[in-house]
């Protein structure tokens, strides 16, 4: 979808539109609107569009392009990389079975996609705790510029992540610094998906997806999409599936569990899926860029007091507990 054809369809699914460009240039008054935005979106819908994010096409496309010289590569080749869910390096088709909270995954129905999996160049000076959360990336000899161009990408939305953080700080009512400051040593995940085309994968199973329906786990995603007929869809609070909006240039944003967690709810973790590769377009192959950006794992999250959240029952968990139980339950062994 392009800008002359956004409004109708941000409307249609609750998701608007936010230009970080007001955060970085506003005074007090226009980033307490722009903040203001932000909690209505995370309230109602749980996700947004970012513009103004910095960020141009060029280092997207070139992570892609990479990528795809990678995935083109043949299977014994790439499984000299292969890793399971939570690692480094390749997750082949059939690894991940993404499925809700609570619901049992089907290994059966596992996603319909291929991964590339990468993590934070980063070391807290704990071996243990360096070695589960920080590990070395694993970059395929075969393809030597993706390593450059994956740090670049990361790098850059990490910065915006930043930025992002300050402003759902100050949409609760907190010190603008409240997030960063339990945040600065956190991993991160940077997820490259491929959705191979229907005449690769050939027709899937009934209730099978590219990524079946689930929410994120953490704090904030950050995604990079490409449309198409299989695209990224978002459970409305009646159930119903939308499709969801695209505007050329714009990241796709989304909160997870732990952030839901940590608001009592008032901000929500939606459900989302990516359809299955359609028969209407059996050639059509989407790389999505996906960061899944996280809290100190050392974090201890309980619900904020009211007037912020207004679920308190929720018992403390700590950050990365969380994420390895997630990560083991959609693993596919």
């Amino acid at each position: 979808m392009t800008r002359s054809g956004e409004t109708d369809a941000l409307r249609a699914t609750g998701v608007p539109l936010i230009d970080l460009r007001r955060w970085r240039s506003g005074d007090e008054r226009t980033r307490a609107e722009l903040a203001g935005e932000l909690d209505r979106a995370l309230c109602e819908s749980g996700f947004l569009l970012l513009d103004g994010h910095g960020i141009g096409s060029e280092p997207r496309e070139q992570v892609r392009a990479a990528a795809r010289r990678f995935f083109a590569l043949p299977a014994t080749a790439k499984a000299a990389y292969a890793t399971p869910v939570g690692g480094r390096g390749w997750l082949p088709p059939g690894q991940e079975a993404n499925a809700f909270y609570g619901e049992q995954a089907d290994p059966d129905r596992a996603d319909l996609k291929e991964s590339y999996t990468l993590g934070r160049n980063f070391s807290i000076g704990d071996p243990g705790q360096d070695a589960l959360w920080f590990a070395p990336n694993v970059w395929p000899a075969e393809v030597p510029e993706l390593a450059a161009r994956c740090d670049e990408y990361a790098d850059a939305v990490r910065r915006v992540y930043a930025e992002l953080l300050e402003v759902c700080a100050v949409a609760l009512g907190l010190a603008p610094d409240w997030f960063v400051r339990r945040a600065g040593r956190s991993p991160h995940t940077f997820n490259i998906n491929r959705y191979p085309p229907r005449r690769e994968t050939g027709t899937p199973r009934d209730g099978q997806f590219r990524i079946a329906p689930h929410t994120d786990w953490g704090m904030i995603t950050i995604l990079d999409r490409q449309v198409g007929y299989g695209g990224l869809q978002i459970q409305a609070r009646d159930g119903s599936w939308l499709d969801a909006p695209h505007v050329d240039g714009c990241f796709t944003i989304n909160i997870g569990d732990l952030m839901a967690r940590w608001t009592g709810d008032r901000w929500r973790s939606t459900r989302h899926r990516v359809l299955p590769p359609p028969a209407e377009s059996p050639g059509e192959e989407l790389i999505s860029l996906i960061m899944f950006l996280e809290a100190d794992v050392d974090t201890l999250v309980a619900p904020l007091e009211p007037p912020v959240g207004p679920r308190q029952d929720y018992p403390p968990v700590r950050w990365g507990d969380y994420l390895l139980e997630r990560a083991g339950a959609a693993n596919v062994s």
